[in-house]
C-alpha cells in the first residue's frame, strides 16, 4: 500500500535528482531517488504515491519502465509524471499514451514541478478518512468506522469494513486479491486468498440489497458495481 506522501525520483543526473529531492522534501514529501530505471525496478514501487521519471536513461528508458509498471498489477496504478528533455509533441503523446499522469519538458522550473506534483496527487489520492462514502442507502463513515444500510446500523469487523471502504471508494474498479491484501492486511501477516473470499462473502450477507453490488470477476478479483 502506498504512502500518500512518498515520491520516487528516477533520473540519471544525480544533481537533478538531489535538487528535486531537496525541494520536494521542503514541501513535506518523503523522497527517494534512483539513478536508473534498473535501480528503480529493484524497489517496491507500490509503496510510492508518485514516480517522477526521466525518459532517456541507460539500457531501460523511462518509457520502457512505465510499460513494465503498467504490466504489474501491484504497480500499474502508481501515478507517473515524466520529466524529460524529450519535449517534442510525439514524445509527449507517447508518454501520455503509456498511461502517464503528466509530462513535463526540460528545462523546467522547480515551481512548475511542485505544482504539477500537487495536482496529480490531488487527483489520484483516494478519499481521506473523513470522507463520506455512499451508494444509495449504503453509507460508510470511515472516520467514525460506522456503516448504515437503509437507515439501520450494521456492525462490521475491521477487515470487512476496510474491504468495503476500498471497493466503495472506487466504484467500478476491479481489485485483485493481491491489491486487497496489500491494502487491508499488514505486510508482515501471511493471508491466504481464501481469507479474502470469506470476508467478502460475509460482507455481502450483511449489506442487504447492496450485497449484490459487490461483484466478482473470475480470475481478476472484486469490485463495487453501481
Amino acid at each position: 500500500m502506498s504512502n500518500l506522501n512518498r515520491i520516487l525520483v528516477v533520473d540519471d543526473e544525480p544533481t537533478l535528482c538531489d535538487t528535486l529531492k531537496f525541494n520536494l522534501e521542503m514541501e513535506g514529501y518523503e523522497v527517494d531517488t534512483a539513478y536508473s530505471a534498473e535501480e528503480a525496478l529493484t524497489l517496491d514501487l507500490s509503496t510510492y504515491a508518485l514516480v517522477l521519471l526521466d525518459v532517456m536513461m541507460g539500457q531501460i528508458s523511462g518509457f520502457q519502465m512505465a510499460q513494465l509498471m503498467k504490466q504489474r498489477n501491484e504497480w500499474k496504478n502508481v501515478p507517473i509524471i515524466f520529466c524529460t528533455a524529450k519535449g517534442d509533441e510525439d514524445s509527449m503523446v507517447s508518454g501520455l499514451g503509456l498511461g502517464a499522469d503528466d509530462y513535463i519538458a526540460k528545462p523546467y522550473s522547480i515551481r512548475n514541478v511542485l505544482a504539477r506534483v500537487k495536482t496529480v496527487l490531488r487527483r489520484t489520492t483516494p478519499p481521506s478518512n473523513s470522507a463520506l462514502l455512499q451508494y444509495g442507502g449504503l453509507i460508510l463513515k470511515p472516520e467514525l468506522k460506522t456503516c448504515m444500510v437503509d437507515g439501520v446500523s450494521v456492525k462490521l469487523p475491521r477487515k470487512e469494513f476496510e474491504i468495503l471502504s476500498l471497493l466503495l471508494a472506487h466504484p467500478g474498479r476491479i481489485y485483485s486479491r493481491e491489491e486487497i491484501l496489500n491494502s487491508v492486511w499488514p505486510e508482515n501477516v501471511v493471508v491466504l486468498d481464501r481469507v479474502i473470499d470469506v470476508n467478502v462473502t460475509r460482507l455481502r450477507s450483511k449489506l442487504g440489497p447492496y450485497g449484490k453490488n459487490i461483484i466478482t470477476r473470475s480470475g481478476y478479483g472484486y469490485g463495487f458495481e453501481v
